[in-house]
């Protein structure tokens, strides 16, 4: 009987010791520490968070597989930096390095696992010189030099269909785009704009036949369309104009420039021209009705006053 009374105490004096050697292990744990044999310390712990895209993609950390597949936490991680590999059956795998700090969480949540075999297509039937991507209608037009003619599809390689013939003129283009409308388009060189319409709509006085403006004693640089899809913003190394889109028209000169400018850019939604020369940047707000004149603006950084002369020279 004393015997067994005796081994009692021992276990209960041995379980209260156990108990307490192993309490600050158990509080470390429940508060976010661990301990780290390198350093034979407690250590607040990191954790990393992975999400990809596609989702159940396998997680190495360090060259072990990690139970989970993403998206998935991996908590209780001592700081220092881990190797990461992502792998997903017919997919490119993921390599990369983590930095974990401690109390911290290390974000892996922008990747994307690219297919072996991408959806590669070849979209076009002819050859040709240059496209361009019409999101709003999904329509892709090409410019085929050769041929002289510019035709679309949709982005199905489907459905295509020639919309214009090129002027036999124009030897050079430099640079070309469709209207909003989608009822024509300009192609511009060095000395030289036309606009070609694909359908003779009766509006504005759209010819059936191309538009030609020459340049002989000035250099286009860069064309626009205007918001009414009827005017050209053109730039030269001479002028800003605006030229309507009509047999026999003629360029109105609304900035006189005599400096080699830099870059432009055009706001068709505010129907603004940005423009640069090698220290200043431009404004030219261009009204929605370009005849009415006296509402045409132009500024350097801050507003010249409405009915000042229209150059920059002064």
């Amino acid at each position: 009987m004393f015997n067994f009374q005796r081994l009692r105490a021992v276990l209960f004096f041995l379980s209260v010791l156990i108990f307490f050697a192993g309490l600050p292990f158990i509080l470390s744990y429940a508060l976010g520490y661990k301990f780290d044999r390198r350093t034979l310390k407690f250590t607040k712990t990191g954790l990393i968070f992975i999400q990809t895209q596609p989702d159940g993609a396998k997680i190495y950390l360090d060259g072990k597989l990690f139970a989970e597949h993403s998206p998935a936490s991996m908590q209780e991680l001592i700081p220092g930096v881990y190797k990461v590999v992502l792998e997903l059956a017919q997919h490119y795998p993921w390599k990369g390095e983590v930095d974990v700090e401690a109390g911290k969480v290390s974000r892996l949540d922008k990747i994307i696992l690219f297919p072996l075999r991408s959806n590669f297509q070849q979209l076009n039937r002819e050859k040709f010189s240059s496209f361009h991507i019409d999101t709003e209608r999904k329509i892709i037009y090409y410019l085929d030099l050769k041929n002289r003619i510019v035709y679309k599809s949709d982005f199905d390689a489907s459905n295509f269909e020639d919309v214009a013939s090129l002027p036999q003129g124009f030897t050079q283009i430099v640079g070309w785009e469709v209207s909003a409308d989608r009822k024509k388009l300009f192609i511009f060189n060095p000395h030289q704009i036309s606009v070609i319409f694909f359908d003779n709509q009766g509006d504005y006085g759209y010819a059936d036949f191309p538009v030609f403006w020459d340049y002989a004693q000035e250099k286009i640089v860069n064309v626009f369309w205007h918001s009414d899809n009827y005017h050209l913003v053109v730039l030269t190394d001479q002028h800003v104009q605006v030229i309507e889109a009509r047999p026999q028209s003629k360029p109105l000169n609304l900035v006189e420039l005599d400096w080699e400018w830099a870059s432009a850019f055009y706001d068709v939604k505010e129907d603004t021209l940005y423009f640069s020369d090698n220290q200043n940047l431009y404004k030219l707000e261009l009204s929605s009705n370009l005849f009415l004149l006296e509402r045409l603006m132009v500024q350097q950084f801050g507003a010249i006053k409405q009915g000042q002369k229209q150059s920059l020279n002064e």
